[in-house]
């Protein structure tokens, strides 16, 4: 078997490029991110794209290797900008396939990406959870597993997208202790996606504790995430509803930590608390108003690539 070197972050990342970009209808019952638009997709998905272009121009700049692969206009996924959700790659070369909630989110997974990436990486297997689909069970990728790879640890909060039976089954095949809890939203329904309330970096982790109702699983939450040394920026729900919650951190070529999240979420931040967060990495902030509207931000637009490459990779 292969040897690697577990990182939390990565350097390269996979981004896909939208072409018809609208809050989903599917999901809007339980995604309290969501806006209501009144404008026609088509002006909605030119101001996406160019939100999306000056991301990735942004994250290349700061020295990330960003795979973009464009969208497909048949069939129609609104959501095709928020790749974390149906991908997850891994150290050992393995990549897992997620069941998504939304039939129309359904057919954002795409076999010519899974290819692309063994074009460039070492890819081992792929593990497909997506037949959870015909049991009505999701676990929605990186959206719903917030994970800690240096301690191997999944933090998920249960939810529609999030099926305690599919979380038992990732934690099994690749070796993560689930901690899974309920957080709740200001508007009383459970978070849709562990990752808008929760980022963990290599030695920080940005939460929103508050949230999680239930003293005891919160105490649960805060004891792993002190027992893994990191350390914990609590943040408001206040703060979670503008998205300062749905970060990534990443590495640039040069080792340089960088935390990738939206001009909102640093803006909802305090200046303590993005004091504290630049002694782990620097902030890259990505103008994002329009893609927000569809219910993610920064963390979402990002499946980050852990594969080990197969030769020097290239933009």
């Amino acid at each position: 078997m292969q040897s690697f070197t577990l990182t939390q972050s990565t350097d390269s990342v996979l981004m896909v490029r939208l072409c018809r970009f609208y809050p989903n209808p599917e999901t809007a019952a339980d995604n309290a991110f969501q806006s209501r638009v009144d404008c026609a997709a088509e002006a909605l998905s030119a101001v996406a794209r160019k939100e999306f272009d000056a991301a990735v121009q942004t994250l290349r700049a700061a020295g990330v290797n960003v795979h973009v692969f464009e969208d497909t206009a048949k069939p129609e996924k609104p959501d095709a900008v928020f790749p974390n959700n149906w991908i997850s790659t891994h150290h050992d070369g393995r990549i897992a396939l997620f069941p998504m909630y939304s039939a129309l989110r359904r057919r954002e997974r795409r076999q010519d990406i899974v290819e692309e990436l063994r074009k460039h990486y070492r890819v081992s297997e792929v593990i497909d959870y997506s037949a959870f689909e015909d049991e009505n069970c999701c676990l929605e990728g990186t959206g719903s597993l917030v994970l800690d790879h240096l301690n191997r640890v999944a933090y998920v909060s249960l939810s529609n997208r999030s099926n305690p039976k599919v979380i038992r089954r990732f934690a099994e095949d690749f070796s993560y202790e689930p901690i899974t809890f309920t957080s709740i939203g200001s508007d009383g329904r459970p978070i849709y996606h562990t990752n808008v309330m929760m980022c963990i970096g290599t030695a920080f982790a940005l939460v929103g504790l508050e949230m999680i109702r239930n003293k005891a699983e919160r105490q649960q939450v805060r004891a792993r995430l002190e027992r893994s040394g990191k350390d914990i920026v609590e943040l408001s729900p206040h703060q979670i509803e503008n998205f300062a919650g749905n970060a990534i951190e990443l590495h640039n070529r040069h080792g340089e930590k960088l935390l990738v999240l939206s001009q909102r979420a640093v803006r909802a931040l305090t200046g303590e608390q993005r004091a504290r967060l630049t002694r782990y990495a620097r902030l890259v902030p990505l103008d994002l108003p329009a893609i927000e509207l569809g219910g993610g931000s920064a963390r979402c637009m990002i499946a980050t690539i852990h594969l080990a490459p197969r030769l020097q990779h290239a933009s």
